[in-house]
């Protein structure tokens, strides 16, 4: 197709720019969000060579090495932000999560170990516990005199928290819990600080008391001697040995035998037990308690999705700068080769990922800000923790999934000089690939979210009978909102005919690119909840086969969802942009990104009657397109995450590839002006053709 672009308006009715130029600093200032100057700080920390990851330790050196660099961070203040006041804190949840994923670009094992002892151990012991524990505890956390364990995982319970194994049971004549392991499945597993570092453990465990089980709750556990740092009586463990990536963390096994703490050790923000044994709660409901437990818990998967999106930034940048400097075959002169980044699947394969991150990264700022509110208090209704949670469970599958995907592809697109471990790409992503199930599985946590739809959409027809509900999902009404989780108004969408001209008009609209995405979310939930209807008056056995079947396409519509969002974020973000070249750029970087999205699943649209066959043919088209007008200004796009060569530390991305390039260029530029250069076979042939 030869279409011509038309011109290209944008929301605020401003003209496109054409030949825009990009304002890196600006952009880059927008990118660094509400928690700006912290993420400056963290990022002056984390280019400071003594922590920086050294490649080709043993796991026991890589270790050692990591446990001092905690105590920099705690001696450079950069890990209390989060803590009280009243204990040398900053009240800032925010900005705590900002400048702790930073720490991925300096090593992605210290970013997680002082994850596991002040975003879990400490965090657990702040959210959960009350001020007693707080004064008794949380100084010793915050310096790392106790260096602790998150002790929820077991071998046997991954995910499902509510099922694991390890028992509580209250002793009211010795006032105390009795920690126990009963068979080894409950055996607490892949914890930080428990192979070597941790004297404390935060343990979930299942609360007895009176012959009653009222579900998991957490307890604080001392596990070994401060001196000698032998295990406690009672306590025992072993080493998880060497993993596929992260061996800077110590993490283990611990199991419990009959380990008695006193009855105060309960951490007892939402549970409590009297000295009688008595129960108590302030939450009535035991799922809607276990839930509000593990909420409290969610900056994990915050901190996961931001430094994900980190690491996607650093590969870029390698592999742009890298791209835009290597050449590789004659392709359009008989003397200079072509620069990688000229040729348009290379494009592809960079300029797609780079669109995903802007996405993610303007996904992320919102989760934090999302995350900050509920935390410090501002918005902290049941709904708004509940809107957290879905959240981070739509936004860390799909961050983690595309950091591993775009370490993996960047590495491809620097050839054999990616695979080199100089280059890092190889050593992020075995230290990421575990992401994809840390915290959360990544596709339990998009059966939670789908679940959330599921649940809001049976709130909007609550009072519908089943004859309109299937009307609905037919004619796809434009007057429905389910705007809680982010589903948008949706219009029908008619097939168009006509030119092609006009079906990339039509495809460039922000208008059309939002229908298009937010029909898929709401469609594929609609089909879902058709064909669940009834479920829950079925016995548990039938219900659980229906749902099962059902599964694989409500995982799929979570995934969109979380998609869509992306998307929404991408898009109000340039529209805070005022400067019009940079606002320009950003819109064809988000026009990438959507049009992307509907590429990979264009067979849905297809089958299901959302695009004309005529307009699915211009998506490519129009992608191709975009990728021409995005070429001049990648490198400033990855500029302007502003990462310096202390941070990105690769060779591909260091500027020495170009050094080369022009030795190289140089040499035959002069061996063909001296008149010695050798005569090229191919030459001679095509001369005697002649």
């Amino acid at each position: 197709m030869t279409e011509a672009l038309p011109d290209t308006r944008h929301p605020n009715g401003k003209d496109e720019v054409r030949d825009p130029h990009l304002d890196v600093a600006l952009l880059g200032e927008r990118l660094l969000g509400r928690w700006a100057e912290v993420r400056h700080e963290a990022r002056a920390l984390a280019g400071k060579e003594e922590f920086h990851k050294i490649e080709g330790l043993t796991h026991v050196d890589h270790r050692a090495r990591v446990f001092e660099q905690l105590k920099g961070l705690v001696d450079h203040g950069a890990v209390h932000r989060a803590f009280p006041a009243r204990f040398g804190g900053g009240d800032d949840h925010g900005g705590n999560i900002a400048g702790f994923e930073e720490l991925v670009t300096a090593d992605p094992s210290l970013q997680i170990k002082a994850g596991v002892q002040w975003g879990l151990f400490g965090a657990a012991v702040l959210h959960l516990g009350t001020a007693p524990h707080h004064e008794k505890w949380l100084p010793a956390i915050m310096s790392l005199q106790t260096p602790g364990a998150f002790a929820m995982t077991e071998m046997g319970h991954g995910s499902d928290v509510a099922s694991i194994g390890t028992t509580a049971t209250y002793d009211p004549a010795t006032e105390e819990f009795v920690i126990h392991t009963p068979f080894k499945a409950a055996w607490k597993d892949f914890l930080g600080n428990a192979a070597n570092d941790g004297l404390a453990a935060v343990v979930f465990a299942q609360l007895i008391t009176q012959g009653v089980n009222h579900g998991v709750h957490a307890f604080y556990v001392p596990i070994r001697d401060a001196e000698t740092k032998e295990f406690l009586p009672g306590v025992g463990g072993e080493d998880d040995g060497v993993k596929g990536g992260l061996n800077g963390i110590d993490n283990g096994r611990l199991h419990f035998s009959q380990v008695r703490i006193p009855r105060t050790n309960l951490l007892n923000r939402y549970g409590d037990v009297a000295a009688d044994g008595t129960y108590s709660s302030p939450i009535t409901s035991p799922g809607r308690r276990f839930f509000t437990m593990l909420g409290t818990l969610v900056q994990g998967r915050v901190s996961l999705d931001g430094a994900s999106v980190a690491a996607s930034k650093i590969a870029l940048t390698s592999a742009i700068r890298y791209a835009s400097q290597r050449r590789q075959f004659n392709a359009a002169s008989p003397v200079e080769e072509e620069v990688l980044l000229d040729y348009q699947r290379h494009q592809r394969r960079l300029f797609t990922r780079l669109a995903t991150t802007y996405a993610a990264n303007f996904a992320h700022e919102q989760l934090l800000e999302k995350f900050d509110a509920v935390f410090s208090g501002a918005e902290d209704t049941d709904e708004d923790r509940q809107d957290l949670e879905t959240l981070a469970a739509a936004l860390k599958p799909l961050s983690t999934w595309h950091a591993l995907d775009t370490l993996q592809e960047c590495r491809e697109a620097c050839g054999g000089a990616g695979f080199l471990i100089e280059n890092r790409f190889a050593s992020l992503r075995a230290d990421l690939d575990v992401y994809a199930t840390f915290e959360g599985d990544n596709t339990v946590l998009l059966q939670l979210v789908a679940k959330r739809l599921l649940a809001d959409y049976a709130k909007e027809f609550r009072n519908v009978d089943f004859g309109v509900m299937a009307r609905f999902v037919v004619a796809q009404a434009s007057d429905v909102a389910l705007h809680r989780t982010g589903l948008r108004q949706v219009a029908q969408f008619v097939a168009d005919t006509g030119l092609p001209q006009k079906s990339a008009q039509a495809l460039k609209e922000e208008e059309t690119q939002r229908n298009l995405l937010t029909d898929r979310v709401q469609t594929m939930v609609a089909e879902a909840a058709g064909a669940l209807k009834g479920a829950n008056r079925l016995p548990q056995a039938k219900a659980a086969a229906l749902f099962n079947e059902n599964q694989d396409q409500l995982i799929e519509a979570a995934r969109a969802h979380g998609e869509l969002l992306q998307w929404e974020a991408f898009t109000e973000g340039l529209h805070s942009i005022e400067d019009a070249g940079t606002r320009t750029v950003l819109t064809w970087l988000r026009d990438l990104f959507g049009l992307s999205l509907i590429e990979k699943h264009l067979s849905w649209y297809l089958m299901n009657g959302r695009l004309s066959m005529q307009r699915a043919r211009t998506v490519g088209d129009y992608i191709n397109r975009l990728l021409v007008r995005i070429r001049p200004h990648a490198l400033d796009l990855v500029d302007a995450f502003g990462y310096g060569q202390e941070h990105i530390r690769s060779t591909v991305g260091s500027g020495a590839e170009l050094i080369r390039q022009d030795e190289a260029r140089a040499y035959y530029r002069t061996l063909r002006a001296s008149g010695h250069a050798p005569v090229d076979e191919k030459i001679l042939l095509e001369r005697k053709k002649k």
